[in-house]
């Protein structure tokens, strides 16, 4: 390789990064100077009382509390349907699953990752008619059906991790378990999970942030405008995303479209957090591991 093509590729290699943490930086900070102005008491809560709302349950109308409730029972419910799935069915793909079942399988999870999230949104909307019309005419939209659609659209974010995480272990590390006389279902469990615990939390923290952004899938399953904080999960919801979809589109002053800005900034900050529980769950397993 000749001296310039050397220095390009450097040049590049340096350069690359620093546009990406950029574009981040300019658009956080876009965010934070359109939105931050409109963070107060009321944006949540409306012109009702935090403590009404927090320990009496008081009905908030004109506040995003709804929203954020409901965008947490989303991710809570479609992760906890999502994760174990794909945790597991990455380990069985990665350390027990016959060649020709992998290939298989990991060419229909590649072409699941690649379906657009209004697709799944068509799926959820058609599988709640085709239940109205044959078994179950009560059938309706609602939570479930939601967190439904996106942990299968979040499914191979956790199963691509979890195989990538066990498949890139060192060579002299998974014969660390036969060498030891355990079974390969003790040599998983006990040495190869533990060390790739890093890249399958990663696999995790990626589908919390995926579940906690959709707009498309949500918005033909159950997200209405006004639905208030549900009372379980077949009641209809509000979601942050959907929030700022329709302030962005039906605002009619700067201060709802402020509005709009700071509950674009309330969904930061509550992913933020739970990406910061999942780095803290992920040391305290490590902790207790290593």
């Amino acid at each position: 390789m000749s001296k310039a093509k050397e220095t390009t590729l450097s040049v590049l290699t340096y350069v690359a990064p620093v546009t990406v943490i950029g574009a981040v930086v300019l658009l956080l900070g876009f965010l934070c100077v359109k939105g931050i102005s409109a963070l107060s008491v009321s944006l949540i809560f409306g012109d009702s009382s935090p403590a009404d709302v927090l320990l009496r349950g008081m009905p908030v109308f004109d506040g995003i509390w709804p929203a954020c409730v409901g965008t947490l029972y989303l991710v809570l419910l479609s992760c906890s349907l999502s994760i174990p799935v794909g945790i597991m069915t990455g380990i069985y793909l990665a350390e027990f699953a016959p060649k020709a079942f992998r290939r298989s399988a990991t060419f229909l999870i590649e072409l699941l990752a690649g379906i657009p999230s209004i697709i799944m949104g068509l799926f959820g909307f058609a599988l709640i008619l085709l239940a109205r019309n044959t078994v179950f005419p009560q059938a309706v939209t609602g939570l479930w059906l939601s967190a439904l659609c996106i942990a299968v659209l979040v499914l191979p974010y956790c199963i691509n991790s979890t195989v990538i995480a066990l498949s890139s272990l060192p060579e002299e590390l998974r014969l660390t378990g036969p060498s030891l006389g355990l079974s390969p279902l003790q040599s998983t469990f006990y040495i190869r999970i533990p060390l790739a615990l890093r890249g399958i939390m990663s696999g995790v923290i990626l589908s919390i942030g995926r579940a906690s952004e959709d707009t498309a899938v949500i918005l033909m399953t159950g997200v209405v405008a006004n639905a208030g904080v549900p009372r379980n999960i077949f009641d209809k919801y509000e979601a942050l995303p959907f929030k700022v979809y329709y302030l962005a589109a039906q605002f009619q002053s700067q201060a709802e479209l402020a509005q709009g800005f700071g509950t674009a900034l309330i969904l930061l900050i509550q992913t933020t957090c739970l990406f910061l529980l999942a780095h803290y769950l992920r040391r305290t397993m490590e902790r207790k591991w290593f």
